[in-house]
């Protein structure tokens, strides 16, 4: 796709050369007098950079300059004949990604544009990588659940809200049962199929709010804010059903059903994450205990 400029000088004959010359090098151009016209413009089009004069009858340049880089994803390149008065530095501190005097060489207004639009994808680019990067570093690779790192800085947000605010908050610890005989009979790629379906599975059972993470191995915390123990215990029992019911093929002809053990605990006031967290694993360890397949709540003392 062609990049999209927009030309905004209050002459028109620049104006139409410009606009000439830039569609022959392929880009898509459209003009405008003033700045107020551009501001309208943008807010219906998207554009890659813009052309603009300083001086310019109501709205200059560098105001001009300004909206744009508060309000839009669009680079400027500013123009102007009158050297004397405005500087290279005070274009940049608007926002300009480049500064250009009349009268305009085409050739080398085109070598500044082809080069803002370089370092432009440049920079898309590396905010991608570093989104990717974000996403990776609480991410579990396998699940595409939260992980354990940002499990506990999760927690840590939501304690801060529950002081502010006085909400209930409640945890689950989610253990798949027998799940090392599974991996040893039939592999730990048929293993991982189990993990992720267990990631999809829970993440369908909770609501907006709440949040699901792979703890480590086989097991999964889920972050319920606003929800009491009683409360929890019916969502947890909910995602033991569902995972209950759900059938796995791990071989020809083989159809073998999983279930997991759950442990619910209430956040007390006061008391640490890692007393928190204990609780939620003490409660995991009585359902395994009375027989697996089972919820155990496990109220604050």
């Amino acid at each position: 796709m062609s990049p999209h400029v927009l030309i905004v000088d209050d002459d028109p004959a620049i104006r139409d050369s410009m606009c000439e010359y830039l569609e022959m090098e392929g880009f898509k151009t459209d003009t405008l007098a003033s700045g107020e016209e551009a501001i309208d413009f943008l807010k219906r089009t998207h554009t890659d950079i813009v052309v603009t004069d300083i001086m310019m009858l109501g709205m200059n340049g560098l105001e001009l300059t300004d909206i744009i880089k508060k309000e839009y994803d669009t680079d400027v390149i500013v123009m102007t004949g009158y050297s004397g008065e405005h500087s290279y530095e005070e274009a940049i501190s608007k926002g300009a990604s480049d500064f250009i005097f009349k009268p305009i060489r085409f050739e080398e207004l085109l070598l500044r544009m082809k080069r803002v639009l370089k370092e432009r994808q440049l920079s898309k680019e590396r905010d991608q990588i570093l989104e990717k990067l974000k996403k990776l570093a609480i991410t579990d690779g396998l699940t595409k659940l939260y992980n354990s790192r940002y499990f506990y800085k999760q927690l840590d947000l939501e304690i801060d809200r529950l002081n502010r605010y006085n909400h209930a908050l409640s945890l689950l610890l989610i253990d798949i049962d027998h799940f090392k005989q599974y991996n040893d009979r039939f592999g730990h790629l048929e293993g991982d199929k189990v993990l992720i379906r267990m990631g999809q599975i829970i993440k369908s059972c909770l609501r907006r709010m709440d949040t699901a993470h792979r703890y480590g191995g086989e097991e999964f915390t889920v972050i319920l804010p606003e929800t009491a123990c009683d409360e929890a215990a019916f969502v947890a029992d909910r995602i033991r059903l569902a995972i209950e019911s759900e059938v796995f093929s791990p071989s020809p002809g083989k159809e073998i059903t999983i279930t997991v053990s759950v442990g619910v605990t209430e956040y007390q006031a006061d008391e640490r994450i890692s007393a928190f967290v204990q609780r939620a694993d003490q409660a995991l360890y009585l359902s395994k205990d009375n027989g697996r397949n089972r919820i155990s709540c496990l109220p604050a003392r």
